[in-house]
């Protein structure tokens, strides 16, 4: 796992801040509220996409993301 930093987009959400992708290494970083990072592994680009075009967010993470890869928090 890339332990180098992703840059990340802000996100308009009640519970994340921001999220970036590396399609190289295909890892989501993810930011929530109050500053925790989490790192998701194996994450498709399309998935990417579809977070940071959603109309919630946070939905969209505990529907797509949440359960569905691995993760470590940065």
């Amino acid at each position: 796992m890339n332990r180098n930093p992703i840059a990340r987009k802000p996100i308009v959400s009640s519970n994340l801040v921001s999220a970036g992708y590396d399609p190289v290494t295909k890892e989501l970083d993810i930011e929530f509220k109050g500053g925790t990072v989490y790192r998701y592994s194996d994450v498709p680009e399309h998935i990417y996409q579809g977070l940071i075009s959603a109309p919630s967010a946070g939905s969209y993470h505990h529907a797509n993301i949440k359960n569905s890869f691995s993760f470590v928090k940065l």
